[in-house]
This record gives C-alpha cells, sequence and structure tokens, in this order.
C-alpha cells in the first residue's frame, strides 16, 4: 500500500481527537495533528495516540490545513477534521487504492450527524468532500473560511465519512453564530460591502434552495431543519457583515472626534 498522511486540525479536540487519529491509522503511516493553541488535553492525547503535533495560531481555514503538508515524510495526503471518521468502506477503498496518479483527488460521501441521528435532507446527504490527494499536485484553496481541496482531477469513491456535525440543536446554532461570524470577517476581507438588502436577499435564496430545489419541503421535520438553520446562517454572515463595517465606520468618526485637525 503506497504510505500516506493523515492531517488534522484542532482546536480543544480532547473528547474527540483520539478516535479521529485511530481512524486515521488505520490507513496511515503517519499523523500530523496543526493544533491551534488548545486549552484542553488536545495536545497530551493526540501525543499519546501517536500523532506529530505542530502547535500553530488559527490562519484561516485553508491555510491552517495546508500548514502540516510541508512536514508529511509522504505525497498522499489524507485530511480529516477533528469531528470526522472514516467509514469501513473508505477504509476498505482507500487500502485498494493504486495511488499512482498524483493529479488524481478522492472524494467521499460525508454522512452529517446531529447527535446520533443522520440528517439526509436538503441537500445534506450525499455532501461530497475531496479528502485525499497527493501534494504534489493538489491541495487547499488559500480561503479564510471554506475552503476545499483543488485538484487536477477527483474520482469519486462511492465511500463515507462520518461527520459529527452537532451534538445536539443548541450546539447546532452555537456553531452558526460561531460561523456566521467567521464569515463576515472573511467577507470583510475580501472586500464585501455592506448592504441592507443582502441579509434578507440570502436568506431567501437559501430557503428556497433547500426547500424546494433540494426537496427539504417534501422530508419532514430535517428538511425544515436544514432550511431554516441554513438561511438564519446566510443571513447573520451578512447582517454580522454590515454590524462590522458599521463598527468600523462609528470607530473612524470617533477618531476624528478626538483629533478633528
Amino acid at each position: 500500500m503506497t504510505p500516506i498522511t493523515g492531517i488534522i486540525i484542532t482546536l480543544n479536540e480532547q473528547e474527540r481527537i483520539a478516535d479521529c487519529i485511530e481512524s486515521l491509522l488505520r490507513v496511515c503511516q503517519e499523523v500530523i495533528v496543526v493544533d491551534s493553541q488548545s486549552q484542553d488535553e488536545t495536545v497530551r492525547i493526540a501525543e499519546h495516540h501517536g500523532a506529530r503535533v505542530l502547535s500553530q495560531s488559527y490562519l484561516g481555514d485553508g491555510h491552517q490545513k495546508a500548514h502540516g503538508v510541508p512536514f508529511a515524510t509522504h505525497d498522499w495526503i489524507l485530511a480529516l477534521d477533528a469531528d470526522e471518521r472514516l467509514d469501513d468502506d473508505a477504509i476498505a477503498a482507500i487500502k485498494a487504492l493504486p495511488l499512482e496518479d498524483p493529479d488524481l483527488a478522492y472524494s467521499f460521501n460525508r454522512r452529517n450527524f446531529c447527535g446520533h441521528h443522520w440528517v439526509k435532507a436538503a441537500g445534506f446527504y450525499p455532501d461530497r468532500v475531496v479528502r485525499l490527494y497527493n501534494r504534489t499536485t493538489s491541495g487547499y484553496l488559500p480561503r479564510k473560511a471554506h475552503s476545499s481541496v483543488e485538484a487536477p482531477r477527483v474520482k469519486a469513491t462511492d465511500t463515507h465519512i462520518r461527520h459529527f456535525t452537532y451534538e445536539s440543536l443548541s450546539h447546532w446554532i452555537q456553531r452558526i453564530d460561531q460561523l456566521s461570524t467567521r464569515d463576515a470577517w472573511a467577507m470583510k476581507e475580501r472586500g464585501v460591502k455592506p448592504s441592507v438588502f443582502k441579509p434578507a436577499l440570502h436568506a431567501s435564496s437559501a430557503t428556497l434552495r433547500k426547500l424546494i430545489m433540494k426537496g427539504g419541503i417534501f422530508q419532514g421535520e430535517d428538511g425544515l431543519t436544514v432550511t431554516i438553520t441554513t438561511a438564519f446562517h446566510a443571513y447573520m454572515k451578512y447582517a454580522k457583515l454590515n454590524e462590522l463595517h458599521e463598527n468600523e465606520r462609528q470607530a473612524q468618526i470617533a477618531r476624528q472626534k478626538a483629533d478633528p485637525r
């Protein structure tokens, strides 16, 4: 089997990091953890389970996921988040792959969970992600948020990664708050301008996409939950973008008042 390096990024993942490392070690010859200065036992647990830990303050999604790649012993990289696990079908498929063509990356279907419940509705499944790639030709895009692997060619494995996305509905709402804040900052850095219309427009677009185009209207409670939470996320990230611009404007006014020259 061609040797593979597994890479995980972490921040305070003491409850989940051990299972993630063990999952990768079923197909990887080494595991690297890029830790964003965790304040819990993440680093100790990762090292105890055989991972090499690199400490790096958070650089943004794409840069953070790429940070460990130069330290890898092997060219083939398998990237997982700390809340992800390889399913048995993915493990069998990876072991059988020849990994002879560096231009070819491999994608997997993610099964997203809320607690113990597998959420399939409104586009939550199949949630296809590229995670196995060769660093000589491919890698994560340098995006602050929602980065993905860019590769010359991608082959679908039609196998699965389990993604323990949310611990509960309350955790789902907390994550929307966290991610919408990150998304707002990323948009501001890209130069996206504020707009009183964008929050409602993007929320409405998300509702139409999930409820109608993705079939959420026919998928019961899960369909409605995914639709509402997606629309809420869309609304809040643009509302927070407006807030960032307004805070910046008010700070400029305050500086001008303090120094009217």
